[in-house]
């Protein structure tokens, strides 16, 4: 499993999804799968890859938490939670979707 989380410099949700990330892919028996940070710093670099906004989360290349689509924008993303709208997702997310993933 490859694990990769595209961030931006301005937004602050990138550590927190970094440190959820690698407790969620422990839990579900990921222990050894890495975890790819790679900025994005220009509209041009956005475009290169699926992102949208950050953090976003990538399992084998694909979107964790599909969305209505990536942008092209240094844009921070926004994750719809239990306790409300958050910068990253809950490790219970993260858990949950990566399970789903096999």
């Amino acid at each position: 499993m490859q694990a990769e989380i595209l961030h931006i410099v301005d937004c602050a949700g990138g550590r927190e999804a970094a440190r959820l990330l690698r407790a969620a892919l422990d839990a579900t028996g990921h222990q050894t799968a890495a975890i790819t940070h790679t900025l994005i710093d220009s509209p041009a670099a956005a475009a290169e890859v699926w992102f949208a906004g950050s953090p976003t989360i990538l399992i084998d290349g694909t979107d964790l938490f599909p969305s209505a689509g990536r942008i092209e924008q240094l844009a921070c993303r926004v994750y719809s939670t239990p306790g409300g709208l958050l910068g990253w997702p809950t490790g219970e997310q993260l858990r949950e979707a990566i399970a789903a993933r096999g």
